[in-house]
Order: structure tokens, then C-alpha cells, then sequence
């Protein structure tokens, strides 16, 4: 995968009516962390740490920082985060693929300067398996 535009990593949540892409988003960003599980034990060679292979928890979290631009995307956004849902949310990176699955937002924080525009901060966590798509 070579150099790529980070504008063309989209966010989109889907609310019922097809998927929204997230309007306004200057910076996006998705991660992947895993759960590790030590099976260490007395007779581990020379005492280095083992690991169970796939048995630890997997999870994935998106952020997001911007401003709102359109209406359905911030009505989308503030609405899933108030009735607490779990929604089907996918991110398109380009040359990648996309990744889809269920998230819930986990923080939603708005900030304004006195002679600027206001913005949000965005916060998602998987709530369930997700599939990758190449793309």
C-alpha cells in the first residue's frame, strides 16, 4: 500500500436508513488491540513468557476529531451517542479494504474558541466481531 489522502478515510455509521458517512472529520483513526493471555509456569524455557495462542479478547476503536457539516450525519452521530446504540459502522481505507461491525460511541466531546468554529471529538469501540473486505 502506498502513500494515500487521509481524506479518503471514511467513517460511516449506519442508522437505520443506509449507512452516513461521517460529515466534517479532519482526522480519523482506527485501531486493533488484542488481549494477551501469560501461560507462563515454572518450566517455561529459561523462564520466557508463553502465550496462548487466539485466546485473548479483540477489540477495535475508531476516533475522530472535526466539525459538523451536515445535518443528518450530526443528528446520526448525537442521537446514537444519547440513546447509548450499537450501531453498524464501517471505515473505507483506501487501497485496504473496509472494515465493518458493530460499534457504540463511546465519547462525544465538542469544543469551541471564541473566534473559531466548533468542533467534536469521537470515540467508538467495537461491540461485536468484525469482517474486512479487501479492497
Amino acid at each position: 500500500m502506498g502513500a494515500q489522502k487521509g481524506k479518503d478515510l471514511l467513517v460511516k455509521i449506519n442508522g437505520g436508513a443506509g449507512f452516513v458517512t461521517v460529515a466534517g472529520l479532519r482526522s480519523r483513526r482506527i485501531a486493533f488491540n488484542a488481549e494477551l493471555v501469560d501461560i507462563t509456569h515454572a518450566e517455561s524455557v529459561d523462564r520466557w513468557r508463553e502465550l496462548l495462542a487466539g485466546a485473548g479478547v479483540r477489540r477495535a476503536s475508531i476516533s475522530g476529531r472535526g466539525l459538523f457539516k451536515d445535518a443528518s450525519s450530526d443528528a446520526l452521530v448525537r442521537q446514537a451517542f444519547f440513546d447509548g446504540a450499537v450501531n453498524n459502522t464501517q471505515v473505507i481505507v483506501p487501497d485496504f479494504g473496509t472494515i465493518e461491525g458493530l460499534f457504540q460511541i463511546s465519547a462525544l466531546e465538542f469544543a469551541g474558541e471564541h473566534n473559531g468554529e466548533v468542533t467534536f471529538d469521537l470515540a467508538l469501540e467495537s461491540a461485536g466481531a468484525l469482517t474486512f473486505t479487501a479492497g
